[in-house]
């Protein structure tokens, strides 16, 4: 019989780095966004549609998100208007006419504990409203997750906002 070489043996390798293997490949299919690189379902939030404010000024922020898309809401003159996009993929919201929303600021802030790459955080603008007339907000973004382009529908953010006295 011919002579085999001895085998070295063989050392299992630990189970986690499979686990972990396995939890890449999902997040690599799913995003990994826990939600917030994603769109949330665009249905419009109560009180914002096409509902007005209360007349003179209101003292409290109207704040509109992802639901808000695709609505217009009545506001009256004095009123601060708050967009905030869950999202720092989202760009700066902007207005159409700083006559009618004058911007007050905004930005993006990125979540403190995310990792990289998921967008965490929010992209936010802050507008008063000056004068009757009508203005749109808009946002747009590329990417809906690490490496992740945006469905169509899902990266152009907008609002039409009808300013009264």
């Amino acid at each position: 019989m011919p002579h085999l070489p001895a085998r070295r043996p063989v050392r299992p390798r630990p189970l986690h780095t499979g686990i972990v293997c396995v939890a890449a490949a999902a997040c690599l299919l799913t995003g990994c966004s826990g939600g917030t690189a994603g769109t949330p379902p665009v249905t419009p939030p109560p009180d914002s549609g096409t509902s007005p404010a209360p007349a003179g000024h209101s003292s409290t922020p109207l704040v509109l998100d992802e639901r808000a898309r695709g609505t217009t809401v009545r506001v009256t003159t004095g009123t601060l208007v708050v967009v905030r996009l869950h999202s720092t993929y989202w760009s700066t919201p902007a207005g159409s006419d700083p006559q009618v929303l004058a911007p007050s600021g905004g930005g993006a802030i990125p979540a403190g504990t995310c990792p990289p790459g998921r967008g965490c955080g929010t992209s936010s603008a802050r507008f008063t409203a000056r004068r009757p007339g009508t203005a749109h907000v808009t946002a747009r973004r590329t990417a809906c997750g690490e490496a992740m382009r945006c469905s169509p529908g899902q990266e152009r953010y907008e609002v039409t906002v009808t300013v009264t006295r």
